[in-house]
């Protein structure tokens, strides 16, 4: 049994033109910016006041070090790293990041490796103009990284971008890493604020706005996009607020004064894509049922098409006596001939914890990096297929390999699910 501990998503179009490196010259005069810190209330002998007390002093305490931080890197370039699939969380964040660092003079782009394929993500980058660019390992070997002086990591801690060897091997520094995840690799960096107790990264950045570290005006078009998508990352970690705890429904609170309530309705009636739902039948048809467990695997997708496991999973969870779904598949990219295991944890129940549960299911590599991790109510994996990836031309093949992988992705999760069964004899 896997108990949820205080400590607790892994869940794309080139979106915006690529910033030219010939920028005029910077003027290189130190910036003068207060460190603010409002005081706090008086304490109370409230339970629940003292623990938004609390909170709100790591918030001013981080909100701090942060300006600290950017203080010390003004006038510089930096690379926002996300997941190579990002979600609203990861994407909302970013951008809350790079209107921070403007007052710095901080120009910061936000990059990730994989495809936005969800159809909400889609239309948040779309409706809102979000500056996030795709950035293939193609297109890092046209860049000249020396530009960039340090680089950013947001809702995840470079374990799930396939840009981080790459920025790591041009000698870039890391300057702040900003996630809700639990800790899945020792990182050295300068700032650090990583809360695997808060259901979302977009409640720790609307937490440094509330300090006064930007100040949100309503009058200015990019301040309400930006605060839209905030709430949707919000939203989408909190599953519609299900799970939200007394910080999100404050950092909820404050972001309504700002957001755009038709726009986030116009993002969250995006359509799913036939394709879309093709994977979901698929995962009905082959989904199989254990001590309320439903494991399902879907075979072979498309690069673009990897959002449909998530989103498969988000269904599966809902069929009676059913308290958490599994589902994954073999994503393939046809330009690289890159072929990758990716699944979709959501669970109902309390006590277990998707973190715990995935990683001790699918264990870790031979550098100690893990394949997977998650948080309260959601994870994923990710497995690379290496040597074994391409060779679909030919069916036979592809279906022997789909099956190898198939029945072992499921004898690794029913040997937790129901330990006393032996998938190999059986």
């Amino acid at each position: 049994m896997y108990l949820n501990s205080p400590v607790t998503q892994f869940e794309s179009l080139s979106l915006t033109t690529e910033p030219s490196p010939e920028d005029a010259e910077i003027d290189r005069e130190p910036i003068e910016l207060p460190l603010t810190r409002p005081s706090l209330p008086p304490a109370t002998g409230e339970p629940g006041i003292y623990i938004a007390q609390r909170g709100n002093s790591l918030a001013h305490q981080k909100s701090e070090e942060l300006q600290k931080t950017l203080l010390g890197h003004r006038h510089e370039r930096q690379l926002l790293i996300l997941q190579d699939f990002p979600d609203p969380d990861a994407l909302s964040c970013a951008w809350a990041y790079q209107l921070i660092a403007q007052q710095y003079d901080i120009k910061c782009e936000i990059i990730y490796a994989g495809t936005l394929s969800h159809q909400e993500n889609i239309a948040l980058v779309k409706l809102t103009n979000l500056p996030a660019q795709r950035w293939t390992l193609q297109t890092l070997k046209s860049k000249d990284l020396s530009f960039y002086q340090g680089f950013v990591l947001i809702d995840n801690q470079g374990t799930t971008s396939q840009l981080m060897p790459v920025v790591q091997q041009a000698g870039i520094p890391l300057v702040a890493v900003i996630d809700h995840h639990s800790l899945q690799v020792e990182l050295k960096s300068e700032f650090v604020d990583v809360r695997p107790y808060v259901r979302a990264t977009a409640t720790i950045f609307t937490q440094y706005l509330q300090t006064g570290i930007l100040k949100l005006d309503s009058s200015i078009n990019q301040h309400v996009k930006c605060a839209t998508a905030l709430m949707h990352g919000l939203r989408s970690d909190t599953n519609r607020l299900m799970q939200a705890q007394e910080e999100d429904f404050m950092a909820a609170a404050y972001l309504s004064r700002f957001y755009d309530a038709q726009l986030l309705n116009a993002i969250l009636q995006a359509n799913r894509s036939k394709r879309v739902m093709d994977v979901i039948e698929r995962s009905l048809k082959n989904r199989i049922v254990q001590n309320n467990f439903s494991i399902a695997g879907v075979g072979y997708l498309r690069y673009d098409d990897r959002d449909a496991i998530p989103q498969a999973a988000d269904f599966l969870v809902t069929e009676e006596n059913v308290h958490t779904a599994v589902v994954y598949g073999i994503v393939h990219d046809e330009d690289d001939e890159l072929e990758v295991v990716i699944g979709s944890l959501r669970t109902t129940k309390l006590t277990l914890d998707p973190d715990e549960f995935i990683k001790e299911a699918f264990g870790q590599d031979s550098t100690g990096r893990f394949f997977g991790g998650g948080r309260t109510g959601a994870g994923g994996f990710e497995i690379p297929m290496g040597f074994l990836s391409g060779g679909n031309e030919n069916s036979g093949y592809a279906k022997i390999k789909w099956e190898v992988f198939d029945s072992q992705i499921k004898q690794k999760l029913l040997r937790l699910v129901n330990p006393r069964d032996n998938p190999i004899q059986s």
